[in-house]
């Protein structure tokens, strides 16, 4: 037997500026809320448990030590790259340089905290 990804917890200075940014990237919408502020997003029919995992948006004051080891990769599902990344940059996302040639086929963001994301150009199916 396997596993899957269900949830992936990204630590927030501001849990609700980060969900409301994701939400509006991925077409998520918030699932729940705990104690602790964690709020939960994730796709509006399938939700936690479907085919694409759930993100928890987690508070913390703890200070950030440099880069994420891990980043999200994100690909248009209704539109061309180009479009998609006038969309992001509206909403919030800001570009980043880690040392691109300017040959890669993908844009390296950040989401309003800093998070690296990457925009493919390979249009895909909505889940």
């Amino acid at each position: 037997m396997a596993c899957r990804i269900s949830e992936l917890v990204i630590d927030a200075a501001d849990a609700e500026r980060l969900a409301a940014f994701w939400c509006e990237v991925l077409g998520y919408v918030e699932l729940g809320r705990e104690d602790d502020g964690s709020i939960e997003i994730g796709p509006p029919v399938a939700g936690f448990g479907g085919p694409q995992p759930t993100l928890v948006l987690s508070p913390s004051t703890d200070p950030r030590r440099g880069k994420l080891p891990l980043h999200l990769d994100v690909s248009p599902t209704d539109r061309d790259q180009d479009a998609e990344l006038e969309r992001l940059l509206a909403l919030g996302a800001k570009p980043v340089d880690i040392g691109q040639t300017g040959a890669e086929t993908w844009h390296v963001l950040s989401d309003p905290e800093g998070n690296e994301f990457c925009l493919l150009r390979a249009r895909i199916a909505p889940a």
